[in-house]
């Protein structure tokens, strides 16, 4: 079982699905070819073939190409109805504040501060939760680029084993989801499952997988990770990082039912971070 943070509870949300469009031309001789979700114009890739790399159908990408501030945070997700919100059409935060700077995401320099509208006084990215507002995504691939700037702590949040960066998979409730840690202060790498009931936060984690791995501070690394259902019900899991696939993991319905679908995104713990290119696709 993994210890967790405290964070307030989540009210239930709908899904909300953002349709995107590429547009492409030039010299007056326009060729858009939609292959699998990629583009093809003159034989030069578009951005959506592009970001696909050896994946397949695009079904979610961000470049996160803002002017640098504030995208959303907490605030907007426990006071929906307040005035001056920052939300975004894509993420929700249930805690801690997500930035731009320079074209590319942002943790925000990490404190333990709730943060008011515009997270000016402070960020609460000591436990950063990102979770996309869709939640009907099954069998994906989820990829980016991400370098971890400093591990720091806090008063409240002391540093723990599992300090880092994971990627949630599945994420149908903050009980219920899967996640992959592929930055770890202890050096290790895990897949684990959380199901609803227990201390942690109303739920328990299992483990379904464990492993060591050197994720080397202050340079971008590429992450990946896929979820599939197999043909007799379990789900199998994967980690690559660098291109190297590191861990795999298969629940056949430990400590509860397997997860079907759920939204994605980037958990953060006790972690300044910077990130790009996330791309969610056909695995």
């Amino acid at each position: 079982m993994t210890p967790t943070r405290s964070i307030r509870t989540q009210p239930p949300k709908p899904p909300i699905h953002r349709a995107r469009q590429w547009w492409h031309s030039g010299l007056g001789i326009a060729l858009i070819m939609l292959i699998l979700g990629s583009i093809s114009v003159l034989g030069r890739s578009g951005p959506a073939s592009a970001a696909v790399g050896s994946s397949g159908v695009v079904q979610l990408t961000d470049s996160f190409s803002l002017p640098n501030g504030l995208i959303t945070n907490e605030y907007a997700f426990w006071k929906p109805t307040a005035s001056a919100l920052r939300t975004s059409p894509t993420w929700e935060m249930t805690s801690g504040s997500l930035f731009t700077r320079s074209g590319r995401a942002w943790s925000g320099k990490p404190d333990d501060i709730d943060p008011n509208a515009a997270s000016t006084n402070g960020t609460d990215s000591a436990i950063f939760r990102m979770v996309s507002r869709r939640r009907d995504f099954s069998n994906v691939s989820v990829s980016f680029t991400l370098r971890r700037d400093k591990l720091i702590s806090t008063s409240s949040t002391p540093p723990v084993a599992w300090d880092g960066e994971h990627i949630f998979l599945r994420y149908a409730s903050e009980v219920s989801l899967y996640y992959v840690s592929f930055d770890r202060r202890d050096g290790t790498v895990a897949i684990k499952k959380k199901v609803p009931g227990g201390t942690s936060n109303g739920g328990t984690y299992y483990t379904l997988s464990s492993g060591r791995n050197t994720f080397s501070a202050g340079v971008f690394h590429a992450v990946r990770a896929t979820i599939t259902d197999n043909s007799d019900g379990s789900v199998a899991l994967r980690l690559w990082v660098d291109g190297v696939r590191i861990l795999s993991a298969t629940d056949t319905g430990i400590g509860g039912p397997v997860i079907r679908a759920g939204g994605v995104g980037i958990r953060g713990d006790n972690a300044e971070f910077t990130f790009d290119d996330f791309l969610v696709s056909s695995p």
